[in-house]
């Protein structure tokens, strides 16, 4: 993990900021989030049938899940020291190009592409998240995140 002071995060701009550690997607994290969304799809949660019949023959992770980890383990990636509030702001871009078979480990990869000066009390920086998948060329998530820092 990198520690970096509000005051000084403007000066990271434009560079690789740090990897999370790996995460394993369990069978129970992708069940609960079956429960929790309503998405009961059986490539999520019929294990026997996703591995008789889907096309990675393996349940996979929803990929709102896998975005919703980016809040997990983007700060055990980077600690942003000094702000009196962290809001999550958002997001511009989302992109989904592989799937996670659950048993499959992840992380996070975080640039910070830009931090804006929005008032005297508010920074709002831009991140690109890359949400890695261990031993698989192609990333599950892409995603340029916004995140409000309140002094």
């Amino acid at each position: 993990m990198k520690d970096v002071q509000l005051a000084e995060l403007a000066n990271m701009a434009g560079r690789l900021v740090s990897h999370s550690p790996w995460l394993t997607i369990t069978q129970e994290m992708v069940n609960a989030f079956a429960d929790v969304t309503g998405d009961h799809q059986w490539i999520h949660i019929d294990v026997e049938r996703a591995k008789r019949e889907s096309p990675w023959k393996s349940p996979i992770a929803h990929g709102y899940l896998t975005v919703s980890l980016i809040s997990r383990l983007n700060p055990q990636a980077l600690k942003v020291l000094g702000p009196s509030a962290t809001i999550n702001y958002g997001l511009n871009r989302l992109r989904f190009p592989s799937a996670v078979k659950v048993g499959s480990s992840i992380r996070t990869r975080v640039e910070l592409l830009a931090v804006d000066q929005v008032d005297d009390q508010r920074q709002l920086a831009t991140y690109r998240t890359t949400v890695e998948i261990r031993g698989e060329d192609k990333p599950a998530c892409v995603a340029e995140n916004l995140i409000m820092y309140v002094a």
